[in-house]
């Protein structure tokens, strides 16, 4: 892996609208040139079709495929056990700070049965950096549990059985069931609401209602790593506060351009993880991730 791979997203970034340009519509263009109009205002003065708002999310999809080939669950895992239990850690925290934590928690603890039998104040202080580190003891001990009880120690590949372990919501048992059992399902975190939200493809706040209307947009075969594209997208580019919209390739199809940064040089400062040409998350990223691994703490 190394750095020689950092500069491979870059193609899109530095050449804004590649793909995206349609009839009628505008490119990004190079620095100096007009910039690409709002999406919203380039489909002219009537409001956007519902059929309209599913060809422009489709193709957002199909850029934002080209721009993250390497799309993939930022929490390092592996199998089905530790996905669950990281990806119950990662509520309120980063997944960078959860995959330095997980390395000692499973060299403690690698199953439920060992899990289940914890004693909780050991398991906290292990856990204690990822924050609410009592609530997520107790919830991972009583998971574990359940998992020894009821499911003979291994993790169900069924949405209707991940949701009835303690702690585990539909947006956990998703990303569960996506990553670890290959089933498809969209992953409603915080970044995937923002964006899709953005990109007016819903106006809904309910993450049940969200993934219900994106699921409505996309086929099923898509769900998961639709996932993946959008909340790299809002960790890299589109951030909350500032996004970074003179760098962003699929400018001319979304509806909030402007809202953030425009100026390409400055908009290119904003940019994060690899795209920046920095570090990820992950401490053991897939081989074909383009960018470099994240430091183990202490590390360097």
């Amino acid at each position: 892996m190394g750095e020689q791979g950092v500069n491979r997203p870059e193609r899109g970034v530095i050449r804004p609208g590649k793909a995206t340009k349609g009839p009628g519509e505008e490119s990004a263009g190079p620095a100096g040139e007009s910039a690409p109009k709002p999406a919203a205002k380039r489909a002219g003065r009537k409001p956007e079709s519902h059929l309209a708002m599913v060809r422009r999310a489709r193709r957002i999809n199909r850029e934002l495929a080209e721009l993250y080939p390497y799309a993939h669950p930022e929490l390092d895992f592996r199998n089905p056990f530790e996905l669950l239990v990281a990806t119950v850690l990662s509520a309120q925290t980063t997944d960078l700070r959860v995959n330095q934590t997980t390395p000692a928690l499973f060299a403690a603890y690698p199953t439920p049965e060992d899990m289940a039998a914890a004693v909780p104040e050991e398991l906290e202080e292990i856990i204690r950096p990822t924050g609410f580190f009592r609530a997520k003891a107790k919830s991972l001990i009583g998971l574990s549990a359940v998992l020894r009880d009821e499911f003979g120690g291994e993790v169900p590949g069924r949405l209707a059985d991940l949701v009835t372990l303690p702690g585990v919501g539909r947006k956990t048992a998703n990303v569960v069931l996506g990553n670890a059992f290959g089933v498809p399902g969209i992953t409603v975190d915080t970044h995937f609401g923002r964006l899709v939200r953005r990109w007016k493809w819903t106006e809904q706040e309910d993450p049940e209602k969200v993934e219900a209307e994106i699921c409505a947009i996309f086929p099923r075969s898509e769900w998961t790593m639709l996932s993946h594209r959008v909340i790299f997208h809002g960790r890299r580019i589109c951030h909350a506060r500032k996004p970074a919209c003179g760098a962003c390739p699929i400018a001319p199809l979304c509806p909030a351009y402007g809202e953030g940064e425009t100026d390409p040089e400055k908009a290119r400062k904003l940019l994060k993880y690899e795209m920046g040409g920095r570090p990820g998350q992950r401490l053991s990223p897939p081989a074909d991730y383009p960018g470099r691994p994240a430091q183990a703490p202490g590390a360097g």
